[in-house]
């Protein structure tokens, strides 16, 4: 296997859940790197997984709720959330986000 992985536009969008895209831009042995496309509206409700899940939004508005506690998350902002700890999302602008995720999410692949 190469020391290094690379993705030059290639990948389709995965629906997730109605109005909930996603794009894997590129997988390594240890981390995942993904894009999303998230409507205005839309709710990704309460979900916990073992990964590291850290992220930054391109564009929108977004409301998550992280453990209890609501934050509302603006262009520019980014954020980590640790594994097992239950988060939702509520979409309240159309928004782009790239996320991280460690360990790779097999639930996320091909």
């Amino acid at each position: 296997m190469k020391s290094f992985r690379v993705n030059q536009g290639e990948g389709s969008f995965v629906q997730m859940l109605d109005g909930v895209q996603r794009r894997n831009l590129v997988v390594g042995k240890e981390t995942m790197l993904c894009e999303f496309h998230l409507q205005q509206g839309k709710v990704l409700p309460l979900h916990q997984h073992p990964q590291e899940q850290t992220g930054y939004l391109v564009s929108g508005r977004l409301l998550f709720e992280i453990d209890g506690e609501e934050i509302e998350m603006k262009v520019g902002d980014s954020w980590s959330i640790g594994g097992d700890v239950v988060h939702k999302v509520t979409v309240l602008e159309t928004a782009l986000v790239i996320e991280s995720f460690t360990p790779v999410r097999e639930d996320f692949l091909p």
